[in-house]
């Protein structure tokens, strides 16, 4: 058995691919998921990989899947943080949380917290943020849960800053940290709008969208070859420098654990 890699939101789009990739290069696959009908989609195109069924959007599942994983694989060679959904209207998460916050925020931070141990454990351990890095997002500090005026891409927009921050103030002496925005993907982003809109969705993605295909190699390059800096950020294949105060960095890593810490029970 080869490497050990763990991936989020593996069970369609880019997480998928990179499921595939890697299992036909006979390393150990985790691809974890919200459903059964994705881990039913995984076991027909990549039976090599192994499905773990979690809500990414709770916290308390999350903080579970850790200590699966953990435990199950001493070692974890890369981590890629790939779940993420657009939500077109507000929605809000059983433990009290705006949704797009809760999967791209706070899952990805607990993910990376979490499993520190088992990847100090692994030759050249990486971490890999899919995100919208350097699309300009901001913090909206007096409306973290998007209660007063809610949009689905200022959510997402936020959720891109956050990792933006998040990467920064992550610091361990072994494991590389890497922000990638792979840009526009043909994935599932069509699903969770109405039509006529999701006709007109799906049509754009079908006509200028890179095909899961292309976009997984350079990715797959950053996993096998990691950086050698603590942080880097990428725009497709290109690298690209950010503009991330350190100190708004530190107050938005704490703000994060301490409503980590709030909701577990």
């Amino acid at each position: 058995m080869g490497r050990t890699i763990v991936i989020t939101g593996g069970t369609s789009g880019i997480g998928i691919g990179l499921a595939r990739h890697y299992a036909q290069a006979g390393d150990q696959v985790v691809a974890v998921g919200s459903s059964e009908a994705g881990g039913r989609r995984l076991r027909e195109e990549v039976p090599q990989a192994h499905f773990v069924r979690s809500d990414l959007s709770s916290v308390n599942q999350t903080r579970d899947l850790v200590e699966r994983l953990s435990t199950e694989y001493p070692a974890i060679d890369a981590l890629v943080l790939a779940a993420f959904r657009f939500n077109p209207s507000r929605i809000r998460t059983d433990e009290g949380f705006e949704h797009t916050f809760a999967l791209y925020v706070l899952n990805r931070w607990l993910m990376a917290e979490g499993l520190r141990e088992p990847m100090g454990k692994a030759p050249a351990p990486v971490i890999v943020n899919l995100c919208g890095a350097g699309q300009g997002g901001r913090i909206r500090w007096d409306d973290l849960q998007l209660e007063a005026n809610y949009r689905g891409a200022t959510a997402t927009m936020q959720g891109a800053k956050a990792s933006e921050l998040l990467g920064m103030a992550y610091t361990d002496e072994r494991v590389k940290y890497v922000l990638y925005n792979p840009v526009f993907v043909a994935t599932s982003l069509h699903e969770p709008f109405k039509q006529p809109l999701r006709g007109l969705v799906r049509a754009v993605s079908a006509l200028f969208a890179q095909p899961v295909a292309k976009a997984v190699p350079p990715i797959a390059a950053l996993i096998d070859r990691p950086p050698a800096e603590p942080l880097t950020a990428w725009k497709k294949s290109k690298r690209i420098d950010l503009a991330v105060d350190a100190k708004e960095a530190r107050r938005f890593e704490q703000t994060v654990r301490e409503l980590a810490s709030a909701s577990t029970g």
